[in-house]
């Protein structure tokens, strides 16, 4: 069976339209159909259409898409459900005979598809909730006591992940980057990373492109009603967007500082996913397609070529 791709990048960096592309052209030379498999938390959701970019139905090019609008905003949803439900999708793609084409999106979660997810303990509500009580600084604090490793490479705004880092921690008396050393087993063999690099300039503009063509086709109406109706549950309102509107209708800013606040905290995620993207760099036989200067187009070539190597 041919190797399947899963598509990595910076955020605005085209990877749906690549993804879609390399659809169209597995079939295109008998491979089978292409399913595109989503690798990213947000578009789990119904209803955040806008501020996560979910493709349109124009968009998918009549392309099966898989992992999108599977839950309510109030729903929460792990690293782990989503990789069971992630595999089973795949394997049910290839039993079909077709290919599926994985983009995202999420790190978590394509780390977890590549290498396999350690065996951390379990959600404790009473120690999550002694941590959700605790001043922020003093809980970032304490993370980069007991865990500078994971303090490193979590953002201070971050607080899911830093409750997580310290309950496990508080669970395990391990660090959870002393656990999560369990990965490294090496990258899956039956697929090809494919990785999309951009010049720093040019993703800022295309980020600020973005967020302000949201803002025309209604992010805020659309963030409003969410917000208002009760729906937006908490891994849900810590979306880019949905976060920083929340501010505003909570009259902590104005419009125009919660606009411009998007598009700071979305240039400040593309800079981590580039740090991100450079630790992937090394995957043995992954490819590395050099954005704008290759179309699209080009790019789907490549990819189907590798994965039929």
């Amino acid at each position: 069976m041919q190797r399947f791709p899963v598509i990595i990048g910076p955020t605005a960096g085209g990877k749906t339209a690549l993804a879609v592309e390399v659809a169209h052209q597995f079939a295109a030379r008998a491979c089978g159909m292409g399913e595109v498999v989503s690798a990213d938390s947000m578009l789990l959701f119904r209803g955040l259409d806008i501020g996560s970019a979910k493709p349109t139905a124009s968009e998918r090019r009549g392309v099966p898409h898989h992992l999108i609008d599977v839950l309510e905003p109030t729903e929460r949803f792990s690293v782990h459900q989503w990789l069971a439900a992630a595999e089973q999708v795949i394997d049910a793609i290839q039993t079909r005979g077709h290919v599926p084409v994985v983009v995202g999106g999420t790190h978590l979660y394509v780390k977890a598809l590549l290498e396999g997810l350690f065996e951390g303990p379990g959600a404790d509500d009473a120690v999550r909730q002694e941590l959700l009580a605790m001043e922020p600084i003093a809980r970032r604090s304490l993370l980069e006591r007991v865990d500078p490793a994971a303090a490193s490479r979590i953002h201070p705004n971050d607080e899911r992940r830093t409750v997580r880092a310290l309950e496990v921690w508080r669970l395990t008396g391990k660090p959870i980057s002393t656990l999560q050393q369990q990965w490294d087993r090496g990258t899956r063999s039956d697929c090809v990373l494919v990785g999309l690099e951009w010049p720093v300039d040019a993703i800022n503009q295309r980020i600020n492109a973005r967020v302000r063509a949201m803002v025309e086709q209604g992010l805020v109406d659309e963030a409003k009603a969410l917000w208002a109706s009760g729906r937006l549950g908490p891994l849900a309102a810590e979306g880019l967007g949905y976060k920083q509107l929340v501010e505003h209708f909570e009259g902590r800013c104005s419009l125009e500082e919660a606009v411009e606040a998007i598009k700071i905290e979305t240039r400040r995620f593309a800079k981590n996913q580039r740090t991100w993207l450079k630790r992937l760099r090394m995957t043995p036989g992954s490819i590395w397609v050099q954005m704008p200067s290759t179309s699209t187009v080009e790019a789907a070539q490549v990819v189907v070529d590798a994965c039929l190597r």
